[in-house]
């Protein structure tokens, strides 16, 4: 059983989270993996359902905010225009893009004889992050079966760590991967969650905070020296909610997961690309026009602090998840990528 990070005692913020702590937490929400993992090769992909009805004809209110857009994502000029998201979410490595997009191409149309027939066509969302430290990218390995694999095993139980698009990353020096957190957000009318999950894969070690603690130097002195490179790496961060809010307020509330990426020590490097989607499952959107006006609930803007500092901790909490449940690893040229859950002993104080 990996441990987590509440498993040392070390609880971020103060909202409680959901009862798996992970974001499917948020009803409706279901995560899958394709994971590689073979010497040079060390790569994957992550699939994430917004809920388990049709998504092209059932759109979730969405935006996306590119915190630092050193990033090559598809999807994300159609949900800041429309303001909703019509398919999965897909994760891979940078040089895989295209092919996870022509594949959740090809899935939402074998869901929907409509597109390209009696309506327009589909806008697939895909992020990235380059896992080239680990994984030998120039090789393309990830297929269409791959990310069929990961589309069709979602489920609201899913793996964290050095598994799927988190399988090459690195993060601060050490192992990076998938990682998540929710946390409850109580209103006088009614109780919903925000959850994160992240594919984590920037910052350099010396930079790492551990709930406000400098523990990067510590590590950094038990590692083998190697040449310093500056922060070339990425995050994708995806936040799900049950809120009820518009495009323009999810939009509000995901630029704050760059309040719990700065928590860890991140500077959001010139070379780093730390890109956010986010997506709320309350207010759903017919793709037809059904020629009625559509019923959106919202809250107030007043209510929205709450939801900020939501997403602020399970940000913070999914990156160190991500980190502590990744596994040593050797991958490309011998190269080695250490488990921040190997120092955890020696830098927890007693």
């Amino acid at each position: 059983m990996k441990k987590r990070l509440r498993d040392y005692g070390i609880v971020i913020g103060s909202l409680q989270p959901g009862p798996l702590n992970i974001i499917t937490d948020v009803k409706g929400v279901k995560v899958g993996h394709s994971t590689l993992s073979n010497g040079d090769i060390q790569t994957g992909v992550t699939a994430i359902i917004p809920h388990e009805n049709n998504i092209f004809n059932n759109k979730v209110v969405a935006a996306s905010y590119a915190m630092n857009g050193f990033g090559k994502t598809i999807g994300t000029l159609q949900i800041d225009e429309l303001g909703t998201i019509e398919t999965p979410i897909l994760l891979t490595n940078t040089l895989s893009v295209g092919v996870a997009a022509h594949q959740l191409i090809n899935y939402m149309l074998e869901q929907n004889e409509e597109i390209g027939n009696t309506t327009g066509t589909v806008n697939p969302v895909v992020g990235e992050c380059n896992d080239m430290f680990l994984n030998n990218i120039r090789e393309q390995v990830i297929t269409e079966e791959h990310v069929k694999e990961a589309l069709e095993s979602v489920d609201t139980q899913f793996e964290e760590g050095s598994i799927g698009a988190g399988r090459g990353m690195k993060c601060f020096g050490l192992k990076g991967g998938v990682g998540s957190s929710s946390r409850i957000l109580t209103y006088p009318h009614g109780t919903y969650t925000i959850g994160v999950l992240v594919v984590s894969n920037f910052g350099k070690i010396e930079q790492l905070r551990l709930n406000g603690m400098d523990v990067g130097t510590k590590i950094k002195a038990k590692l083998p020296a190697r040449e310093e490179e500056g922060d070339k790496g990425s995050i994708m961060i995806i936040i799900a909610t049950d809120l009820p809010v518009t495009s323009r307020q999810v939009r509000r509330i995901i630029k704050r997961a760059s309040v719990g990426l700065s928590r860890t020590g991140s500077i959001m490097g010139t070379g780093s690309g730390d890109i956010f989607i986010g997506f709320s499952t309350a207010n759903k959107m017919s793709h037809e026009n059904k020629e009625k006006l559509l019923m959106i609930q919202a809250i107030h803007e007043e209510d929205i602090d709450l939801a900020f500092q939501g997403v602020a901790e399970a940000t913070e909490e999914a990156i160190l998840n991500s980190m502590l449940t990744s596994t040593t690893t050797v991958g490309r040229n011998g190269n080695v990528l250490y488990s921040l859950a190997e120092f955890m002993d020696e830098i927890i104080p007693k």
